[in-house]
C-alpha cells in the first residue's frame, strides 16, 4: 500500500488560480456564440413583457436556454405554474447524460461533493463541449475549480448578454433577435462533428440525426434527449457487435 502524499492531502479542494483560468476559458468562440444566443433571449423577455430581473435569475438558476424559453412562453401564455414547472424539469432531463459523461473529468484527486454539485449545475451544451476540449489539459487537482470557473464565466457572460438583449431589443430587427436563439444548436452541431474521432462517434451522430425527426415534438421537450441517448446507445451496441464479429 502506497503512503499518501502529504502535499496532496493538505492541498485545498478549491483553487482560485484554476478558477480564474476557467473564467478566462469561457471567453472563447463557443462562449461568444452563447452570448449572441442570450442576446436573442433578452429580446424575447422584452417582447413578452417578462421582468429582466426574473429573466436573469432564470439564467442563473435554470441555465438551460430551451427550458428557459419553455418557462417564459408558458408563463406568457397563462399556463398553470405547476404545468410549467413540470415541463421545465422534463426539459432539463436531457442534460443528465451530459453530466454523467463529463463528471469524471471534473473530479479532482480528492472527491468533494459540494464542488461536484456546483460543477454539475453548470453542465449544459456549451459547457459539455468546452469541458471535453479544455479539462484534459488541466492538472487533475485543479479540474473542479477550473470547471466551476468555466461554468461561472459562461453563466456571467450569458447574464450580461441577456440584459444587453433586453435593453437593445428596440434596435434589433425581430427576425434577427429570434435567429440568435438558433446559434447555440448550430454551434453545438459543428463542434460535435469537429470533435468526432472514432468510427463510433460518427455513427452516433448519424443515428442521432436520423432519429431526430421521429422523436420531434416529444412531450416535455425531450426530443433532443431521445435522439441523443437513442443514437448514442444504438451506436455503442453496434460498435460492440462489430468488434465482436472481428474478434
Amino acid at each position: 500500500m502506497q503512503p499518501s502524499d502529504p502535499a496532496v492531502e493538505a492541498a485545498p479542494a478549491f483553487r482560485v488560480r484554476y478558477f480564474l483560468r476557467g473564467v478566462a476559458g469561457a471567453f472563447s468562440v463557443p462562449g461568444c456564440v452563447l452570448m449572441a444566443t442570450f442576446l436573442g433571449f433578452g429580446g424575447l423577455l422584452h417582447d413578452v413583457g417578462f421582468p429582466i430581473g426574473a429573466g436573469l435569475l432564470s439564467t442563473l438558476l435554470i441555465w438551460a436556454l430551451p427550458a428557459q424559453v419553455i418557462m417564459i412562453g408558458g408563463i406568457a401564455s397563462g399556463a398553470a405554474l405547476p404545468a410549467v414547472a413540470v415541463a421545465v424539469c422534463l426539459s432539463g432531463v436531457r442534460l443528465m447524460p451530459m453530466v454523467v459523461a463529463l463528471m469524471p473529468l471534473m473530479r479532482g484527486r480528492r472527491p468533494s461533493l459540494w464542488l461536484e454539485l456546483i460543477a454539475a449545475h453548470f453542465v449544459a451544451v456549451t459547457m459539455w463541449v468546452e469541458g471535453f476540449r479544455l479539462l484534459p489539459k488541466v492538472a487533475v487537482e485543479g479540474r473542479p475549480s477550473y470547471a466551476i470557473g468555466l461554468g461561472a464565466g459562461l453563466t456571467a457572460a450569458s447574464m450580461i448578454a441577456t440584459a444587453a438583449g433586453f435593453y437593445l431589443t428596440g434596435s434589433l430587427p425581430g427576425p434577427l433577435a429570434v435567429a440568435l436563439l438558433l446559434l447555440t444548436p448550430i454551434s453545438f452541431t459543428i463542434l460535435l462533428v469537429r470533435n468526432a474521432r472514432e468510427r463510433v462517434d460518427w455513427l452516433a451522430i448519424g443515428l442521432g440525426a436520423a432519429l431526430a425527426p421521429l422523436v420531434a415534438n416529444t412531450p416535455g421537450g425531450l426530443d433532443l434527449f431521445w435522439s441523443g441517448v437513442g443514437g448514442g446507445t444504438l451506436a455503442f451496441f453496434i460498435a460492440r457487435l462489430w468488434k465482436a464479429d472481428r474478434a
